[in-house]
């Protein structure tokens, strides 16, 4: 399966957000990519106010980003913010193409390194898998990677390959914290995982380096790992896209060999 993993910076305006999905997703089909997995908060970046853009998955955010699966042919999945209860949001996954429509609420928020996502943002509760041309495929976000939990379900459920958008909080010691734990979580649940976050801003536009903000707007590293663990194709901190090619096969291989699922005393 040829999957795109684009590694962008996203603003706060949902309308010039979605003319970049629309251009990486374009390049994308033109190589016969099956799948596009954009960043979280691909609709708009954190540091803006949520709420007032958030959308339902019937909106014409939604809905544009169907019409460009459909125009494409790929299945898309990007990270978007929808309407919740009290005045919050959820921090959504949309995945849609043809013969795929999920949405996935981010259950882990990022209450960590001085930020406070739960302040605005409404957890999910629901692991979400989706399958492409009979490919089972789960869903994560970002704060989740620390949660291996959550991707031995995604195996448990038939994943053999695991999704991952982020938009990665910059600090001392993240990029670090960031590869071990993608690494880790392939690892653990012996499947593919595709780590794709925002690009660092200072990577695509200098200016902003010198804006303080807690809020995680991405350090760019997205990777894909093997389901033993290694890297296979990585990328740096500015903006641009991975194209992978992913040996479903050897997720069996190497559950086979070591067989950590199966063996598990613990659940």
């Amino acid at each position: 399966m040829r999957i795109a993993l684009s590694q962008l910076t996203t603003g706060p305006d949902p309308e010039r957000n979605l003319e970049l999905l629309r251009t990486e997703a374009h390049r994308a089909a033109a190589e016969n990519a099956r799948v596009i997995v954009f960043p979280e908060a691909a609709m708009a970046c954190f540091g803006t106010p949520l709420a007032p853009l958030a959308q339902p998955l019937d909106g014409p955010w939604a809905t544009a980003v169907r019409r460009l699966a459909q125009e494409t042919g790929l299945v898309v999945v990007a990270g978007m913010f929808t309407p919740a209860p009290d005045g919050k949001v959820a921090n959504t996954l949309l995945a849609t193409g043809p013969g795929v429509e999920a949405a996935y609420d981010k259950i882990h928020l990022y209450d960590a390194f001085g930020f406070a996502e739960s302040d605005t943002v409404a957890a999910g509760s629901e692991v979400v898998t989706i399958e492409v041309d009979g490919v089972r495929i789960g869903l994560a976000t970002c704060y989740d990677v620390r949660f291996p939990e959550l991707f031995r379900a995604h195996a448990d459920a038939g994943a053999v390959l695991s999704l991952l958008p982020a938009s990665w909080g910059a600090g001392p010691g993240k990029r670090e914290q960031w590869e071990l734990l993608i690494r880790a979580r392939a690892l653990d649940a012996t499947l593919w995982l595709a780590a794709v976050g925002q690009a660092d801003p200072a990577a695509s536009d200098p200016a902003v380096s010198a804006t303080k903000s807690t809020a995680p707007t991405g350090i760019g590293h997205s990777a894909l790992v093997g389901p033993d663990g290694t890297v296979r194709q990585r990328l740096g901190a500015g903006p641009g896209t991975l194209l992978v090619d992913v040996d479903l096969d050897e997720v069996a291989a190497v559950r086979r060999a070591v067989p950590v699922l199966a063996n598990r005393r613990l659940t």
